[in-house]
């Protein structure tokens, strides 16, 4: 089994007020809070435990077994914190992947190994183990990979679960747009697994902060115990509960959201210049253009953000957009027509 690092393991936890009395009914006078109610004058459950219950039922798992973080920032970040030495071991990335995972490292002091995805933004899980050594400590799979967009294969993150020995990380921010690709119901078979999922993307709730791990319990009372107490409030607590009472406007969001993906790819491919858009199983879409500084800058004149990712390929001048709604995404297309007559 996977271990955290030592003084980690050693750690006693701050216990809070809340950890302490789960009675909502009683006269709290332990945690010099301000007793006139505002809705918001106690401090949340710091184990948001109604949370937990509601999202176990989603997930067909423990309630144990599932961390709740703010944002998946928080959980990338608490996974470096309790597994990687600093100043010597390692985390493995698949690149070119979400950057988040490298500056997490790079504030605790941990190294970063970059092993490239193939041709197709796939992992070899030969060339990856070949290269790992005892310093590997984490491995972070995005699925469906950003910036490139695409699901990795389900058998390759298997081949890499069986003879990885560190941790494997498999970031989910945006499988609801394709859940097949998902291997949350890996979580309770592979003990260094830790799947992470967010409210930032299909839900349509990045504002709220809210995002997810499902692990083994080990892993999980792992995070818990280094987490800040109150990391998540209890107004995001309550947004989330109220979200999932309603999982047909997810999915009528998502519906949209691909129909409109299909639509806007096929619109591109028929502008001179773009030269290629990638296979996509997310709310985006990469394309290789010419000239994706100019792209940029003219949609920004006319109200429309999109992403520069050049670089993130060697060679290529690539730009990331977002699906909108329908009516953003007709704009788009209009404006992206009359870059292409200029």
């Amino acid at each position: 089994m996977i271990e955290p690092r030592k003084n980690i393991k050693k750690l006693r936890p701050y216990t809070s007020a809340r950890d302490l009395v789960k009675e909502e009914d009683l006269i709290f006078l332990d945690a010099n809070e301000n007793p006139f109610d505002s809705g918001v004058n106690r401090y949340p459950d710091p184990q948001q435990q109604e949370l937990k219950d509601v999202l176990a039922g989603k997930w067909e798992v423990k309630a144990s077994q599932i961390f709740i973080g703010n944002g998946s920032d928080e959980v990338i970040d608490l996974v470096i914190r309790a597994y990687a030495e600093p100043g010597k071991d390692r985390i493995i990335t698949l690149g070119p992947t979400y950057s988040m995972y490298e500056v997490q490292a790079a504030i605790q002091n941990v190294e970063v190994k970059e092993i490239p995805l193939d041709e197709n933004f796939q992992p070899n899980p030969d060339k990856v183990l070949s290269q790992v050594t005892e310093r590997d400590k984490i491995l972070f799979i995005c699925s469906p990979n950003n910036p490139t967009g695409n699901l990795i294969n389900r058998e390759s993150i298997i081949a890499l679960l069986d003879n990885f020995e560190g941790l494997v990380f498999v970031d989910e921010a945006y499988v609801e747009f394709s859940p097949e690709g998902s291997v949350v119901d890996l979580a309770g078979k592979y003990p260094n697994l830790l799947v992470s999922r967010t409210f930032s993307k299909a839900m349509g709730m990045a504002g709220i902060r809210l995002g997810m791990g499902i692990a083994s319990e080990e892993i999980i009372q792992t995070l818990s115990k280094i987490k800040y107490p109150y990391n998540v409030n209890r107004l995001t607590q309550q947004a989330a509960l109220d979200a999932l009472k309603t999982p047909e406007r997810v999915e009528q969001q998502v519906d949209i959201l691909l129909a409109e993906r299909e639509k806007i790819k096929t619109g591109l491919t028929a502008l001179s210049f773009v030269k290629r858009v990638y296979p996509s199983d997310a709310n985006f879409l990469l394309l290789e253009v010419n000239k994706a500084a100019s792209l940029v800058d003219f949609l920004k004149k006319k109200g429309i953000v999109i992403r520069n990712r050049s670089g993130v390929i060697a060679g290529k001048e690539l730009v990331r957009i977002t699906m909108g709604t329908p009516a953003q995404n007709e704009k788009l297309m209009v404006e992206l027509k009359n870059f292409n007559n200029g």
